[in-house]
């Protein structure tokens, strides 16, 4: 099988990466910008067949001077921060690279996956159904997430979800992530901290439904978001887009008690002010409806977020890597 993977370099794509050459999968080409971040490091003993800079590969599809062969595509390369301010940045990183692909790939009849994000469901007020009539009613609270809701809607206004796979990442969070900086999981952020005995600092409420830290977001590790996207791989005739999240609302007090837990520390948390930028974007609650993903034949059980918390610190220790 030969396979294109964007942001192959990035968190999520680095993490299937090494899951394909687990299954003795290596005939890949990695399309990604490293610039000067570290997420070089994600490639550090993968397999892959080429790498190829997201500019030149872009021009190389419009081109049409992609060698054919090409088995599958997977776009996960993307802007992820939800907090960048430049509109037409997300615009043409997002939507626009991403429609270019898939309309490539369906021509060329090649299966194609990309990554969606749970940020398209806003404050929620619609529920977190994937089902695609409700998909086209959501109201995303920031420019990255209708940066991402946009091309869920091309999907579904060409009649294209029979056609095309996409996955609604939820809070994943996990091994890989190191070079994201502050888009990084506040597992990671304050790793270090919590363990040289400080507190865990969290944002306080300002919605009266919920207490200082007990906001609740539907986190999935990432070792089980590509255990799914797998899933998908190997069943390349599961079409549709789905949530992938655990299924299961956990606050951040539980996320903070996981990580002094793993760390065989008494919690001690310290509730801060949320920057006014942040306040009418918040997400206060998330949780992924899976019936869709359950109905595709999916059955992944997903860890607790306890087990994936201890299982991650293992990581962080040594800024290890998957």
């Amino acid at each position: 099988m030969k396979i294109i993977l964007t942001g192959g370099a990035g968190f999520i794509g680095s993490c299937l990466l090494g899951k394909l050459n687990s299954k003795g999968v290596n005939d890949i080409i990695v399309v990604d910008h490293l610039g000067k971040s570290e997420k070089w490091k994600n490639l550090v003993g993968k397999k892959i067949d080429d790498f190829i800079d997201k500019g030149a590969f872009l021009e190389a599809v419009s081109g049409n001077k992609i060698s054919s062969g090409i088995d599958m595509v997977i776009h996960f390369g993307a802007c992820s921060s939800t907090t960048e301010p430049d509109a037409s940045y997300l615009m043409e990183n997002n939507y626009c690279y991403t429609k270019t692909l898939a309309v490539w790939a369906l021509r060329k009849k090649i299966p194609f996956l990309y990554a969606s994000s749970a940020a398209t469901y806003g404050n929620g007020e619609l529920g977190y159904s994937d089902d695609d009539s409700r998909t086209v009613t959501l109201k995303p609270l920031n420019m990255y997430g209708f940066s991402k809701h946009a091309f869920d809607l091309w999907v579904l206004q060409n009649g294209l979800s029979r056609k095309v796979t996409g996955f609604k990442f939820f809070n994943v969070f996990g091994p890989n992530e190191y070079h994201k900086g502050e888009m990084r999981s506040v597992i990671a952020k304050v790793f270090d901290r919590v363990a040289a005995g400080e507190p865990m600092r969290l944002f306080k409420s300002y919605d009266p439904r919920y207490g200082d830290g007990e906001q609740k977001r539907d986190f999935v590790y990432v070792k089980d978001a590509i255990e799914v996207v797998d899933y998908f791989i190997r069943h390349p005739g599961k079409k549709g887009i789905f949530n992938l999240g655990s299924g299961k609302a956990r606050s951040w007090n539980d996320v903070s008690r996981a990580l002094f837990s793993a760390l065989d520390k008494e919690p001690r948390i310290e509730y801060i002010e949320m920057p006014p930028v942040l306040q009418k974007k918040y997400q206060y609650f998330t949780e992924a409806d899976l019936s869709k993903l359950r109905k595709a034949g999916c059955m992944h059980k997903f860890l607790s977020l306890e087990d994936a918390v201890k299982d991650y610190a293992g990581y962080l220790k040594e800024q290890k890597y998957i």
